[in-house]
């Protein structure tokens, strides 16, 4: 028993601390500007990272899968910051950073959706998002974690900031593609250290011994308005009650960025959980994460971090360095921590391009560069729905974009089977006419189940036959009883055949008078239909 917890908690000890280590360099910059983003010092979000990386890798339901803060959220939490401030500033005691006060009480939410969504259970519904959803959300996200890498090719001056150009430019480009090549040709030779470790190292050392001036970490969080990795979080800085007192007329706006914000961290760490799942060909519990990803959330707000939810970026890092077990997020949250309270000087020196180097290659390792070329040997609305994906995944974010993208395979879907619907049709000897309804019954079929029969015309006695056929949803059962309340209405006798129980169950309880044409079938040769009153004999 104890062996078999140890090889969950870690399957190669040594591969999970250096893929662990490796993680948490990447994982200073990210929280940092996703800080920045959301318009909070970056302490808040460093401490926002690894509370969440501690709690979901120790308890969540992906082992090797990292979280932290990240900017998905950070977007949203914005207007909630903003709108605090505003309300701080037009109190009779003016309060500064109310904001950010909100945002911890906004967390605390977050964490009760969030770990409701896990103990409902509703977490396994991230396997029913189709394919086409999937691969748009991966080429989507690989082009945003593109897209946000390009803004560390800008440089703040006396306020203002501008593109590098000239030598500076160079030098970066150079810096890029060295960690690059790296971590390309490294795991050619060999895999025992992570590559993408060893390129950072080695582009630091060279920076540092050659006295190349380059953009490193501290120049970043100093240039954003930060004062580096120093100084002390933000808490409750006043009563409590003082607190909630501010909040009065405005629970809509902590209310609605909470369910927005615990939205957005499940749809991410779902998605995310989904494609480590097929990285490692493992699988994860989706309601576990839930239930760490909430209660992550809520010591975020209790404890004056940023919160947020699985990192797609560092995930990948993660697993594609060795990292499998639940010890390399370990390790990557106590050495974010040990970075920024013993190693801060140290860490301040890493160059930002050694970073951004390492995101790029996670960017081409996470589109599904595949896409390209089965694009055009997929059915039209699937390629459709990968692009607009991927577009609005961009554009927008990924919570919309996943959402847009079932919304449209659903309706899809539905059309699908709306236009399958078929109704075989025979007599019989005894001159009762016969109707075998085949394909699906619901509310997008229901125009083309009701145009399969003559009333007027058929004869007195009908049979309607459901052996290859299913009452999907209420519209079926509301059409099903229409239909033959028609027959009942002009005198005519009609009679249902191989209902299944549930369905027979809904058109009773509104309609107990429909008991005398509903046939209870003893057995079907096919699907081995058995009744109540059979289990009953046995």
């Amino acid at each position: 028993m104890i062996k078999h917890i140890f090889k969950n908690f870690t399957f190669n000890p040594k591969n999970d601390i250096l893929s662990g280590l490796t993680v948490a360099l990447a994982l200073v910059p990210e929280a940092v500007a996703f800080a920045f983003v959301a318009g909070i010092d970056p302490l808040v979000g460093l401490y926002g990272a690894f509370m969440m990386g501690i709690i979901t890798s120790l308890f969540g339901g992906r082992p090797g899968m990292i979280s932290g803060a990240t900017g998905a959220m950070a977007v949203v939490m914005v207007y909630l910051i903003q709108k605090g401030n505003e309300v701080g500033l037009s109190l009779d005691k003016p309060i500064d950073n109310l904001g950010v006060q909100w945002l911890f009480i906004t967390l605390l939410v977050v964490g009760v959706i969030q770990i409701s969504a896990g103990v409902f259970k509703l977490g396994k519904f991230v396997r029913l998002i189709p394919y086409p959803v999937m691969m748009g959300f991966v080429n989507g996200l690989a082009i945003v974690i593109f897209l946000s890498q390009l803004g560390m090719f800008k440089k703040t001056t006396n306020g203002e900031t501008h593109w590098l150009q000239g030598q500076e430019l160079w030098i970066m480009i150079g810096f890029v593609a060295l960690t690059m090549l790296i971590m390309y040709f490294l795991p050619k030779i060999t895999k025992k250290i992570p590559a993408a470790l060893v390129a950072i190292i080695v582009v630091a050392a060279i920076t540092i011994f050659g006295k190349i001036d380059v953009s490193t970490v501290g120049s970043f969080i100093k240039d954003g308005g930060g004062e580096g990795l120093k100084g002390s979080l933000p808490s409750f800085q006043f009563q409590l009650f003082e607190l909630f007192h501010t909040l009065s007329g405005h629970w809509n706006v902590i209310l609605s960025s909470a369910f927005v914000l615990a939205a957005i961290g499940l749809i991410e760490s779902l998605m995310t959980l989904n494609l480590i799942d097929e990285m490692t060909e493992t699988r994860g519990s989706g309601n576990r994460e839930c239930i760490a990803q909430g209660s992550a959330n809520i010591v975020n707000g209790l404890f004056g971090g940023m919160g947020g939810c699985a990192m797609i970026g560092q995930s990948i890092i993660n697993v594609t360095s060795g990292g499998r077990g639940r010890l390399s997020g370990i390790v990557a949250a106590l050495a974010l921590l040990s970075f920024i309270l013993f190693g801060a000087p140290l860490i301040e020196k890493i160059p930002i391009a050694a970073l951004v180097g390492v995101m790029f290659m996670v960017v081409i390792g996470t589109f599904a560069w595949s896409s390209f070329r089965i694009l055009h040997k997929i059915p039209l609305t699937d390629a459709f729905v990968l692009l607009v994906v991927s577009v609005i995944t961009v554009w927008k974010d990924l919570a919309v974009a996943v959402i847009v993208g079932v919304i449209i395979s659903a309706l899809v879907f539905a059309w699908k089977n709306a236009t399958m619907i078929r109704a075989r049709k025979h007599i019989k000897p005894n001159g009762t006419k016969v109707y075998e309804i085949w394909g699906p019954l619901f509310f997008g079929s229901i125009q083309n189940f009701n145009s399969k029969f003559d009333v007027k015309n058929d004869p007195d006695t009908v049979e309607i036959d459901f052996m290859e056929s299913k009452v999907a949803d209420h519209s079926g059962i509301e059409a099903l009883r229409n239909i033959a309340n028609k027959y009942l209405n002009v005198g005519k006798k009609v009679k249902l055949i191989h209902l299944s129980p549930d369905c027979k169950k809904l058109l009773l309880k509104n309609n107990p008078d429909f008991a005398s044409i509903i046939e209870e079938s003893i057995d079907d040769p096919r699907y081995y239909v058995v009744t109540d009153k059979l289990d009953a004999e046995v």
